[in-house]
């Protein structure tokens, strides 16, 4: 490892990197450090005060049993068989991420959902909820009122009416971090820097990039997402050595050939790479139309028989003209789109056109439905 000298000396040259390369983005804008993150956090709770629009005890019991506890822990002792029918209490999960580097005493933002029936937590106040991690262990303390973006209202007909979803709201700075999650920050002397989205040419980019501005053999690239870099061991010298370094900018690799297709909404993205072979394309559509009219039969004048009612149908098929097309060897994006629109292909026309070059070979991407 090499020793990481003074950087005042390597902010100017690394200045003059950044402002030099025009089209590039930064390392903070493509890459995370290892070992950096949030962490998800969940606890449950009870939310009170609510305007008689909590849950239904008898279709939620855990809420009765859930205040039962609580009031227990107050030495308060309900009688045997009572089951008191609330309805300015909910049974919640609270959810929230504790970020990286959070310190205790600090407050974070809480999300407030319903768990049983209840109609809406508009107006509702938290109770003290612990909130645990993936471990077990509780890392923050949530309470606080709720604040709810929608409301329902329901006349006593039956009729209702609800606005966004009032059973969910949130509690700003709602929680406060009572213990640190330890980070492999300075636990090593180099940093792992792994890349949003995996990519070779990304990855060989930002080292040379790394080595360009700091120096030599600084930056290695360890796969198509990790590149490590050696750091220094004092923690303000990381900090700031950090800080020059997620502002150093990089030209990413461009991504790979891909059309993605939404079979729902008919979307259809064409990456900028795609091309397609030598192909001819031809797309139309048959239309069967069938028309179902009733006849009325009588008999003749004094002639036995009954009058009856006939069925008579009238199908027809037509089939729209469409124009072939036809495709060069290593046509573009811009001509792909300029064929499809003269021809008229609407959205979910354009997904058969694409699956069946896909089948033929013809389309060189990768054709991805979701």
């Amino acid at each position: 490892m090499k020793t990481i000298k003074v950087l005042s000396i390597l902010l100017p040259l690394i200045a003059s990197v950044i402002f030099s390369q025009a089209k590039a983005e930064r390392i903070k804008d493509i890459a995370s450090i290892s070992g950096v993150r949030s962490n998800q956090l969940v606890g449950y709770g009870l939310v009170v005060g609510l305007d008689g629009t909590g849950d239904q005890t008898s279709q939620a019991p855990f809420t009765v049993q859930s205040l039962k506890s609580m009031l227990g822990q107050f030495g308060i002792v309900m009688p045997p068989g009572v089951n008191p029918q609330l309805k300015n209490v909910a049974a919640v999960s609270v959810s929230t991420d504790l970020p990286a580097f959070a310190k205790p005493g600090q407050t974070i933002d809480i999300t407030v959902s319903s768990i049983g029936n209840a109609k809406s937590l508009r107006g509702g106040t938290l109770l003290m909820t612990p909130l645990k991690g993936a471990n077990g262990e509780t890392y923050a303390i949530a309470q606080g009122n709720v604040v709810v973006g929608g409301f329902g209202v329901q006349g006593n007909d039956g009729s209702s009416i609800t606005l966004n979803v009032p059973s969910v709201g949130r509690i700003p700075n709602g929680a406060s971090v009572e213990r640190m999650v330890p980070t492999a920050f300075t636990a090593s002397n180099s940093i792992i820097l792994n890349l949003h989205r995996s990519d070779f040419t990304t990855a060989s980019r930002m080292a040379v990039a790394i080595n360009a501005a700091i120096g030599p053999d600084i930056a290695v690239p360890i796969d198509g997402t990790s590149v490590r870099v050696d750091a220094p061991q004092v923690m303000a010298q990381r900090v700031a050595y950090m800080s020059v370094l997620e502002n150093i900018e990089v030209e990413p690799g461009e991504a790979a050939a891909k059309v993605i297709v939404n079979s729902r909404t008919g979307t259809i993205v064409i990456g900028k790479h795609v091309r397609v072979s030598a192909a001819a394309v031809t797309h139309g559509s048959l239309t069967v139309t069938i028309n179902e009219s009733l006849d009325v039969s009588q008999p003749q004048p004094l002639a036995q028989g009954e009058t009856t009612v006939t069925s008579k149908s009238e199908i027809q098929v037509s089939e729209t003209a469409s124009r072939m097309f036809l495709f060069g060897p290593g046509v573009a994006l811009n001509d792909i789109v300029r064929a499809v629109n003269q021809v008229g292909a609407a959205p979910g026309d354009l997904i058969a056109i694409l699956e069946a070059l896909k089948q033929s070979g013809a389309l060189r991407a990768e054709l991805i439905i979701i």
